[in-house]
């Protein structure tokens, strides 16, 4: 079989499927990179309404013929839109530019909040990153009532430590549905993993292939992640490359990965990245964990993020 289509369970009862798409970054070739996905057979997108790509994904689906409720959908509240009474409207614009009804699962991006307004990224006269002075606590408290009303069937947030988390657990009576985060071979972080799903909260990898990304700098001056000789190996073993193995390893965390191509044969190959690893290869890959961190936003956006977790300099 290609593809196992194995799918995962939230806390809330949906199923999720564990091989999803991203759509962050190359805006304007979204749509038909969408289109190619579900051709494929994904029926799990990922985007956020700081990507710029709702529309695209919109449009691709309906395009498809593809009924929306086979196929799970995930976007993001961001950091300008963080106060309790923006909320609401803010998971509106993205449902309008969607054009759907509901979304699968609702993030909150990062926990840090922006000046509130329209402007994204708000700066002051020197350039740098107005902050808002709103808790995460109350952002999430606003999005409790996203879920309660169905217009998401699901909420979560992304980038938050066990330390935050921890927060929102005490604090607020909904168990965020997932935590994504930055998990490939070089970044495991094995033991906040294991937290979040000890809590009931499921963990969903981006950038799974490391710093294929050229946009980590922190990447550039070493191999690729997905050329990693044991991954490469594992891959002969199983007839697989080693960006199929990387997506394979989430998986058999139990964790939803989301690659992200804009090329048909990659697009199909990453679907191909759910298929079973054996146990000595599990080992192997423990392995190679170089606790590497290729994306943090502390400085540019002047918060401390991810403080007591792995790959933190």
């Amino acid at each position: 079989m290609a593809t196992l289509n194995t799918k995962l369970k939230l806390n809330t009862g949906a199923e999720i499927p564990a091989v999803g798409f991203g759509t962050w970054q190359d805006k304007d070739a979204q749509e038909a990179a969408v289109a190619e996905c579900l051709k494929a057979g994904y029926r799990h997108i990922d985007t956020a309404r700081i990507y710029g790509t709702e529309p695209a994904v919109g449009a691709a689906i309906k395009n498809s013929g593809i009924p929306r409720e086979q196929i799970f959908i995930t976007t993001k509240l961001w950091n300008n839109c963080h106060h309790p009474d923006d909320v609401e409207s803010a998971l509106d614009a993205s449902l309008e530019d969607l054009g759907m009804d509901y979304v699968d699962l609702y993030l909150m991006h990062w926990p840090s909040a922006f000046g509130r307004g329209s402007s994204p990224f708000p700066k002051d006269s020197n350039g740098k990153t107005i902050k808002g002075d709103i808790d995460f606590v109350d952002t999430w408290r606003a999005m409790e009532k996203t879920f309660k009303s169905g217009k998401a069937k699901a909420i979560g947030i992304s980038n938050f430590s066990r330390t935050e988390t921890e927060r929102l657990l005490s604090e607020t009576s909904v168990v965020p549905a997932a935590n994504q985060l930055e998990v490939h071979p070089f970044l495991q972080q094995n033991d906040a993993c294991a937290w979040f799903r000890s809590k009931g909260i499921h963990v969903q990898q981006y950038s799974p292939f490391g710093n294929q990304n050229d946009i980590y700098s922190k990447g550039q001056n070493m191999g690729k992640l997905i050329d990693d000789p044991t991954l490469v190996e594992i891959g002969k073993k199983h007839g697989k490359n080693g960006a199929q193995v990387a997506l394979a390893w989430g998986i058999a965390q139990g964790h939803s990965v989301l690659p992200k191509s804009k090329t048909p044969s990659r697009i199909k190959d990453n679907l191909e990245g759910d298929f079973k690893l054996d146990a000595d290869d599990l080992e192997k890959i423990a392995a190679i964990n170089k606790k590497l961190r290729f994306n943090d936003a502390s400085e540019s956006f002047g918060y401390n993020f991810f403080v007591g977790e792995e790959g933190k300099a």
